[in-house]
């Protein structure tokens, strides 16, 4: 499918880094993917990020001004209704509203996910969203899907079973598996083990005729490249999320400290180096930048409070993906019609 010109409202007050770090990722997701970028947020705080930066095409960078913001300490919805000129309200209202195709938010991911459904709605046959999150797999250029991780901590099967739809949607046309491999996280690969929600879901996701289930996963089977999409609660999705980020940073820290080392080690980094790098690109989580949350009726890519420039950048390009090839049509049919690739190419 070919790239469409994609026009993001990015929140640029949300994350621990803001502004600053978020419109360096904007204008690098700008000039490097050819978006147009809105950001919202306090004109003058964001008028003064802008001028270190040169060569930013006033028609392509915008300024959305917004006086108020979610802190991370405020509870979602209260902060929503008490604050109607927050930043990720204002940008959720450009979707609404038709003058965004997407919203990007490293802030109070609860409030994104609050005024995602607030302000856009559920698309037709979805209860619940839930965020999709992708880890790199044992195998060259395969990824797995993950969801939830972190929307629904409670899930009922029937839940689940709507994850496992979206998420196989999300990985036949984006990630670009022909028929992706579903799997259901739980303690064992036997069809009885489980509590009362996993067999419930079991039979759910066995007996559903538009996904390709396999079975369960273990914690060992995630990325070993054998599943193409997972389907757990947000509470394990989540923990599962972070555990697989820290383990990341621990294995690229070790092998900057043991490389370093002596002679020896500093010349094996600069033979292996290219290696390396590529090394880094499949276990970063910064390089896919956050996760999109399917089942709200408009594009939202949730990133991570500690974002900077380059995770900004490559959440940009996750909705800019989400865009081309059409995820919210083609999940908009799926209960109506077995087969989503009718969508339009």
């Amino acid at each position: 499918m070919g790239s469409t010109s994609a026009r993001i409202a990015v929140d640029a007050m949300g994350g621990d880094h803001a502004p600053a770090e978020i419109v360096a990722g904007a204008i690098r997701a700008q000039q490097e993917l050819g978006v147009e970028v809105l950001l919202v947020g306090d004109r003058d705080q964001i008028s003064l990020a802008l001028k270190q930066h040169t060569n930013i095409s006033p028609s392509q960078v915008q300024i959305i001004h917004a006086e108020e913001v979610v802190e991370m300490g405020e509870e979602p919805l209260t902060a929503l209704k008490r604050k109607p000129k927050a930043s990720i309200r204002v940008a959720m209202d450009l979707v609404k509203n038709n003058q965004a195709d997407a919203v990007v938010s490293a802030g109070h991911s609860g409030a994104a996910m609050a005024a995602a459904l607030l302000r856009l709605g559920r698309l037709p046959g979805i209860d619940r969203p839930a965020i999709g999150a992708v880890f790199p797999t044992a195998m060259l250029n395969k990824s797995v899907l993950i969801l939830d991780v972190g929307a629904n901590v409670d899930c009922r099967p029937k839940f689940l079973e709507q994850f496992a739809v979206m998420g196989s949607i999300y990985s036949q046309y984006v990630l670009g598996m022909s028929e992706p491999k579903v799997g259901l996280l739980n303690i064992g690969e036997e069809a009885c083990k489980g509590n009362e929600q996993s067999l419930k879901t079991y039979q759910l996701l066995e007996q559903n005729s538009q996904i390709t289930f396999i079975g369960n996963a273990e914690g060992r089977d995630v990325l070993t490249g054998k599943f193409d999409v997972i389907v757990c609660d947000g509470f394990v999705g989540n923990i599962l999320l972070k555990f697989a980020e820290a383990v990341g940073e621990i294995v690229l820290q070790t092998l900057k400290e043991e490389l370093s080392a002596g002679w020896q080690g500093k010349l094996g980094a600069t033979l292996l180096k290219p290696s390396l790098r590529r090394f880094k690109q499949r276990v970063d989580h910064v390089e896919h930048g956050g996760g999109l949350l399917l089942g709200v009726a408009g594009v939202c890519i949730i990133s991570h409070g500690s974002s900077q420039a380059p995770s900004i950048k490559s959440a940009i390009r996750l909705a800019k993906e989400a865009i081309d090839h059409q995820v919210l049509d083609r999940i908009k049919v799926w209960d109506q019609n077995p087969d989503p690739s009718e969508v339009s190419n």
